[in-house]
């Protein structure tokens, strides 16, 4: 799944992807995601924070 069209994506399904990429292919690491996927960190981590999601670091993943 390419992320590049991130920011016209459902904030609920772009959750699930970006967690389960997170998940399975970069350790809980969000800087290794947005950089393999070439993509604002804070633009990404601000179109969830509207939907009511924060990046936790002890977890890996949005909640």
């Amino acid at each position: 799944m390419n992320l590049a069209n991130f920011e016209s994506m459902d904030s609920i399904m772009l959750m699930s992807i970006v967690n389960m990429k997170l998940r399975d292919d970069f350790g809980g690491d969000l800087d290794k995601l947005v950089n393999f996927f070439e993509i604002d960190r804070k633009v990404l981590e601000s179109k969830l924070a509207e939907a009511g999601f924060e990046f936790l670091v002890d977890a890996g993943q949005f909640r």
